[in-house]
């Protein structure tokens, strides 16, 4: 297959990616439509990272 045949072949998939793109409906702007809020995760940070962090005077709090 030669440079060209791939930029061909390349810009087909990207025709059909754009085709795909464009039919698919706008997500809903409504309230009522958004996905309810989860809770966060906790982070867990690592006695190595504490240590880095210290060092370069971050605070993980």
């Amino acid at each position: 297959m030669t440079a060209s045949d791939r930029m061909f072949a390349d810009a087909l998939a990207t025709r059909e990616r754009l085709r795909e793109a464009v039919l698919r409906p706008a997500p809903s702007l409504r309230y009522e439509d958004q996905a309810p809020e989860r809770p966060k995760r906790d982070i867990e940070v690592s006695e190595a990272a504490a240590r880095l962090a210290a060092a370069l005077h971050l605070h993980l709090d």
